[in-house]
Order: structure tokens, then C-alpha cells, then sequence
């Protein structure tokens, strides 16, 4: 897969994995969380399946980086402080 296509994969799943989890990240921190992502959920998917390879462009393939970039964001949301909105 090309790097850009990659790039713009790892956008998506962050974007929505961000989405899911309620938090309004950028697009810098969207394809990291998705690139990342799709690293735990390629081992994730591995781990569960007879499939070891989840790196191509396949609905498996974007599933498991979705659930791992699902659980890359829960992980954030565990360490982040809670921010407080005063009026």
C-alpha cells in the first residue's frame, strides 16, 4: 500500500475511533491514533484469527485497525485528565 493511502486510511479510522469515543482530536493526532491503531488491531486480529497479515486494504483489515484504534483512544481516555469548563 502506498504511504499516502496509508496516511489517509489511518486519518479515517482515527477520525472515527475518535468520534466513537467522544473526543474532537485534529488531524495530526487522527492518523497517528489510526496508524497505531491499525498496529494493535492487526495483533489483536492475529491473536483471534488463522490470519496474521491485517496490513491490506480489506474491510478485516479496517475493522480490526478500527477496534484497535477504538481501544488506543479508550487507553488516552483512561490517562487524560478530565477538563473542567468553567462559564
Amino acid at each position: 500500500m502506498s504511504i499516502i493511502l496509508f496516511i489517509i486510511v489511518g486519518a479515517i479510522i482515527g477520525w472515527l475511533a475518535s468520534r466513537l469515543m467522544g473526543r474532537d482530536e485534529g488531524l495530526l493526532a487522527s492518523i497517528v491514533i489510526g496508524i497505531v491503531g491499525a498496529f494493535i488491531g492487526s495483533l489483536i486480529g492475529s491473536a483471534f484469527t488463522s490470519n496474521s497479515s491485517y496490513t491490506t486494504l480489506t474491510w478485516t483489515g479496517f475493522f480490526w485497525s478500527l477496534i484497535g484504534a477504538v481501544i488506543l483512544v479508550a487507553i488516552l481516555n483512561a490517562f487524560s485528565h478530565p477538563r473542567h469548563h468553567t462559564v
